[in-house]
């Protein structure tokens, strides 16, 4: 079964994302980091997203990020499905840490549950299809508006489609966006491009934390 493995993040000072994520999240070997990109403007098109165990989890990640050097999109906050907040990375990145606990159960931690990079599609169906001739298999699925893939490790990066205007809307940034994407998906499958114009290539065998 095909799945994705890490996702790498291209950006503009390496030295400083490298600071960033370690300081922000900790993040293992599932996010990779990569000098360069071609230029972009606005939403990249994407959200990563961290779930967490408690409330007080949402809080300790949101704000070692801000601490490192983020900004706030949607300050943590209780909702009907739980809680969370939104911020972006210095390198652009659109980063949800979220909760579907109300309740803290315990002292803060920063462990992080699930990895999940959610891909803004035009057209969620024709995305899904796509996807399922290159060999991923379908977890959940919402008509035109939400798909889940399965994922063959428990390690790796969940992937999910959601309309893009919907995904824009959900961590408050305008959806109008140009260029490069600014990201690199890694398979266990070959290399290809979907129609919103993401790229995958063979995951690394082996690589360092982020």
């Amino acid at each position: 079964m095909t799945s994705l493995a890490s996702v790498t993040l291209e950006v503009a000072d390496l030295a400083a994302a490298e600071r960033f994520y370690s300081a922000a999240f900790g993040l293992g070997p599932q996010v990779r980091l990569r000098a360069g990109g071609e230029p972009s403007s606005g939403f990249r098109g994407f959200t990563m997203s961290i779930t967490v165990a408690q409330p007080a989890d949402v809080d300790a990640l949101v704000g070692a990020a801000l601490e490192a050097g983020a900004i706030t999109l949607k300050p943590a906050a209780k909702s009907l499905w739980g809680y969370g907040g939104v911020v972006q990375a210095p390198d652009g990145t659109i980063w949800k840490v979220a909760t579907s606990a109300k309740k803290n159960t315990g002292p803060a931690t920063r462990q992080i549950g699930e990895l999940v990079l959610l891909l803004g599609a035009e057209d969620v169906k024709a995305s899904k299809q796509f996807y399922v001739g290159q060999g991923l298999t379908v977890a959940k699925s919402f008509g035109g508006k939400y798909v889940e893939f399965a994922s063959a490790d428990g390690d790796a990066v969940k992937l999910a489609l959601y309309k893009r205007r919907g995904l824009a809307k959900d961590v408050g940034v305008p959806e109008e966006g140009s260029g490069s994407h600014r990201i690199v998906l890694g398979g266990t499958g070959g290399a290809f491009t979907d129609p919103d114009g993401f790229a995958w290539e063979p995951a690394p065998v082996t690589s360092a934390p982020a």
